[in-house]
């Protein structure tokens, strides 16, 4: 399997994880892919966590919560020190990380972003989140991922 930029970054600071491959067609209807990885890896979805980017007052921002919740918006805002946060297009997305939707990592983006984590995930001694690809996910420690992106914890996912 070929190394992601995701995984290529981890490698580089020497950080412990784990991958965990999977069949991304495999209950694709309805679910999302987040749900889909939930699913497939039989894992907890408070655990897992999706990568999103959105634009807080025009700028692209990263937004990392658990696959069970949703991001709210207000709060992101909030949590990057603007005013209104709206969805990126997810062609600006895609540009702007490197990645796929559906694949889009946190880790190892072409171009680094602001990024606020869901504070919830430094509840677990584990997250997974997306390994730069769809049907890959990475097992890593919170308090790794937060460090590795630079970022800042808040409560951004109801």
């Amino acid at each position: 399997m070929a190394a992601t930029p995701a995984v290529r970054t981890l490698d580089h600071a020497r950080v412990g994880y784990s991958l965990h491959e999977y069949d991304p067609a495999d209950g694709a209807e309805g679910h999302g892919y987040g749900g889909v990885a939930v699913a497939a890896l039989g894992a907890d979805p408070a655990q897992v966590f999706k990568t999103l980017i959105a634009q807080v007052d025009g700028r692209l921002t990263v937004a990392v919560v658990p696959v069970s919740g949703q991001l709210d918006l207000k709060a992101l805002a909030a949590a990057a020190g603007g005013r209104k946060a709206a969805m990126a297009d997810p062609a600006a997305a895609e540009r702007s990380s490197g990645y796929v939707r559906g694949g889009i990592s946190p880790l190892g983006q072409r171009k680094a972003l602001p990024t606020v984590v869901d504070e919830s995930a430094l509840g677990f001694a584990t997250v997974l989140v997306s390994a730069g690809r769809r049907g890959l996910q990475v097992e890593l420690d919170p308090a790794d991922l937060v460090r590795l992106t630079r970022a800042t914890t808040a409560a951004i996912a109801r």
